[in-house]
């Protein structure tokens, strides 16, 4: 078997530690948790981030860099159908491979008030992403980029628990386009 290679493996970090930011809160999470997660030392964690909070802050950043290569990516596409299946199917697969990272995001958009702005930047730039000013739009079109994001990832991250990824994908980008209303 290969050995991961270093950005394969800080990748996982960073995943592993956003599912358990996401399951049990930054605070309740420990390094020494994450490193058991991955079957590290904590001596070896700290070797490749240097506290807590720099893994923290690689998650957000995974999100961010994800959702602004998207958006890069549909800027030219004129908004609609295509463009709105383009991102859509882009964030399940993102989903698929980070899903801690996306239960993390998606916790954070549940809490009653978010202190994160990154995550609102995150989310500023999925809306830009389908060609929709949220400050602009109709509240119809708001609902339902919620509705459709909300409701893929947790489909997506169920998928990814039960392995079902392959099986999923399609009904998923299907369910989450009839929530566009497309």
């Amino acid at each position: 078997m290969l050995r991961p290679t270093k950005s394969q493996m800080n990748a996982r970090i960073v995943d592993c530690a956003a599912g358990l930011f996401a399951k049990h809160g930054f605070e309740n999470t420990s390094l020494q948790q994450i490193a058991d997660a991955i079957g590290y030392s904590k001596t070896g964690l700290l070797y490749r981030y240097p506290s807590k909070k720099a893994i923290y802050e690689a998650g957000f950043q995974a999100g961010r860099d994800h959702v602004t290569a998207l958006l890069a990516s549909v800027e030219g596409m004129r908004p609609g159908i295509r463009r709105d299946r383009t991102v859509v199917a882009s964030y399940v697969d993102f989903t698929f491979e980070w899903p801690g990272v996306s239960a993390f995001a998606n916790r954070l958009s549940g809490a009653e008030e978010s202190t994160e702005p990154q995550l609102m930047e995150i989310a500023l730039l999925i809306y830009q992403a389908l060609g929709t000013d949220p400050f602009k739009a109709k509240a119809q079109r708001i609902v339902r980029i919620t509705l459709a994001f909300s409701g893929l990832g947790i489909a997506a991250i169920s998928a990814v628990r039960l392995g079902q990824q392959k099986e999923w994908r399609d009904d998923i980008i299907a369910s989450a386009m009839n929530a566009l209303g497309h």
